[in-house]
């Protein structure tokens, strides 16, 4: 059925790329597109068959497997597939499958070739399905007019103050450029302008744009390349960047366009983890995270994009191997789920980790079945740890017999610890506390999680064992609330940003978590989750919150600055590489980590 062309305008000019388009283009587009309905299950296209149409999914979800049945994707609103079909010889290379009811738009083959003809913001949007995109340096070599939005939205001088914030709010925008009548620009108008100097200062809002504008924006031509762009902001201390060429307006750039550039990097990376053969061409690919996680940092993407974009390569080099497994091994004999536990688990892994998962596999395996789970567990463990992903030291992965078990024995494992809460028993906890699936059947895992969260939340002894194991991470504050470092070894006059800074958060994050009986396991998820469920005042939770931004940025960034200079990077920052704005800052935050500690150590926010 056709779409109404008026309807799938407004959707698509929300969906990248197309909202890059010109509107002539976009109008041009919406009046070719069909819409089709497709109940759960439903195969969309098959890998060989032929493929017609690029896909854009309007509502509902959608899994992507590859031509072994491996998941490559999942897949909701405003997303894309079937390029990669497109792109090749017109014959789709996956499968498309409905995992809900869902409503699709379709793009015939000939207007996406010929968007992607005339469209250098588009080509780049689904340079991702290709090698193109991931062996570039970022933002060292993409120009301005690959990144700009186009059709800029514009104001005169004297258009009023509450008029400019309607026309962002219109269109969902942060800026507003103003313009003469010969288009060049004089001005630009931030949300944060509107806040400053008409609210702020209690001004009209009739006031011209003029008077509360930015005068005279730097700018930059249309071939200039990303890094100048970043550099420009940085040195500025802009998020908003007009183009302009001869004079002329021809686009903006904001640090939003910065950051999704970024991730089309992050996304090429998963689309050739997906491609690979065997473990070897993975770590081949896998080698390039921490490159990734530099360039992340430097267009100064928030710390929560930078994490979950590297753990969706940790998830992706999974499901493959897990894919590749069962291809060499036979489909499962029975239904099973992988977990990830730790940072990947949590979605916050960085440029420096190791695996830790574990099998959840159904009560009906026999033993010849597990014996079947052993081999399969390991060949993803080893698989993992060839491509950079090493064995965990402690032991915490699927290929040890104690953690790939049937699910009656993990209700057991967990009402065990939570009954007699040891000091192994809390550590293992806390760690399957963090637990998310990654590829099998989720179903397995999810009532566990809800019944295990149930009862250790009823149970006050283990609770006070979580809390004294919280507790034995303390943030590295010295007498005057200075900051303490490292006093010998490898790493003396340095402060670990992850043990003394990071993990305490993450431990006070799962105890709000654990109160509430919140699913989330997203550390900044559960304090907001937590905030948001009265188990912290809101004024606490906001504290906390900011507290963990500033602490895992500055680790991000010391990372960062390590893979620049050629170096491994580490979690050991020396306070002396920091401004004295960012060590007090720092330090500020440690108190704060510190404060909430004492809070409930001393049983204030507690469980009763």
């Amino acid at each position: 059925m056709h779409a109404t062309s008026e309807d799938t305008l407004a959707f698509l000019r929300a969906v990248p790329p197309f909202d890059r388009l010109p509107p002539p283009e976009l109008e041009a587009l919406a009046q070719r597109c069909e819409r089709s309905v497709h109940e759960a299950g439903s195969t969309i296209y098959s890998a060989g068959a032929p493929i017609a149409h690029l896909y854009v999914l309007e509502c509902g979800e959608v899994e992507i497997r590859d031509a072994d049945g491996g998941l490559v994707s999942e897949l909701g609103a405003g997303d894309c597939f079937g390029e990669r079909g497109l792109l090749r010889d017109g014959v789709a290379a996956t499968t498309a499958r409905t995992r809900t009811p869902a409503v699709l738009l379709q793009v015939p083959a000939d207007a996406f070739a010929r968007l992607m003809a005339r469209h250098p913001a588009v080509a780049g949007h689904f340079a991702r399905s290709g090698a193109r995109l991931t062996r570039s340096t970022g933002l060292a070599t993409v120009r301005a007019r690959d990144l700009m939005l186009r059709v800029p939205v514009t104001c005169p001088p004297d258009l009023p103050a509450d008029d400019v914030a309607r026309l962002m709010r219109t269109h969902d925008i942060s800026c507003v450029v103003v313009v003469d009548p010969a288009r060049q620009p004089v001005g630009i108008v931030t949300g944060g302008d509107l806040a400053r100097r008409v609210l702020a200062d209690r001004r009209d809002p009739a006031t011209p744009a003029h008077e509360v504008m930015t005068p005279d924006p730097r700018a930059l031509p249309p071939s200039a390349l990303g890094s100048d762009i970043l550099r420009t902001m940085l040195e500025a201390r802009i998020g908003h960047l007009p183009v302009v060429e001869d004079g002329r307006l021809v686009g903006v750039i904001t640090q939003t366009d910065l950051t999704r550039y970024q991730a089309l990097l992050a996304a090429g990376l998963v689309a050739q983890v997906n491609a690979c053969r065997d473990s070897a061409a993975m770590a081949a690919v896998t080698a390039r995270v921490p490159a990734l996680l530099m360039q992340l940092v430097e267009a100064g993407t928030p710390h929560t994009t930078v994490t979950r974009l590297v753990t969706d390569v940790a998830d992706a080099a999974t499901r493959r191997l897990i894919a590749l497994a069962e291809a060499a091994l036979g489909p499962a004999p029975v239904p099973y789920v992988w977990l990830a536990c730790g940072s990947q688990g949590r979605q916050e892994q960085t440029g420096i980790t190791d695996q830790d998962n574990c099998l959840f596999v159904d009560d009906s395996a026999g033993e010849a079945d597990m014996a079947y789970f052993e081999r399969f567990a390991r060949s993803v463990c080893d698989g993992l740890h060839e491509a950079g992903y090493v064995h965990c030291p402690g032991g915490m992965m699927a290929m040890n017999p104690r953690w790939c078990r049937p699910v009656r024995t993990w209700r057991r494992y967990f009402s065990d610890w939570i009954a007699t809460p040891n000091p192994e028993a809390q550590m293992l906890a806390s760690v399957m506390f963090d637990l998310r699936p990654i590829a099998g059947t989720a179903a397995l895992f999810e009532g566990v999680q809800a019944e295990t969260l149930a009862i250790a939340a009823a149970r006050p002894m283990f609770v006070a064992h979580m809390i004294a194991n919280a507790l034995r991470h303390a943030p590295p504050l010295g007498i005057l609330r200075g900051l303490s470092t490292i006093r010998s070894g490898a790493h003396r006059k340095r402060v670990d940003m992850k043990h003394g800074g990071v993990v305490p958060v993450v431990d006070l994050a799962r105890l709000y978590a654990l109160q509430a009986r919140i699913p989330a396991v997203n550390t900044r998820a559960r304090l907001e989750a937590a905030g948001a469920a009265g188990t912290i005042s809101a004024s606490g939770a906001r504290d906390l919150v900011e507290a963990y931004d500033l602490i895992a940025t500055l680790r991000l960034e010391h990372q960062a600055r390590l893979v620049r200079a050629g170096r491994p990077p580490d979690n050991y920052l020396a306070p002396a590489d920091l401004s004295d704005f960012e060590r007090g800052h720092l330090r500020d935050a440690f108190v704060v980590v510190r404060g909430m500690q004492s809070a409930i150590g001393h049983g204030r926010n507690a469980f009763t």
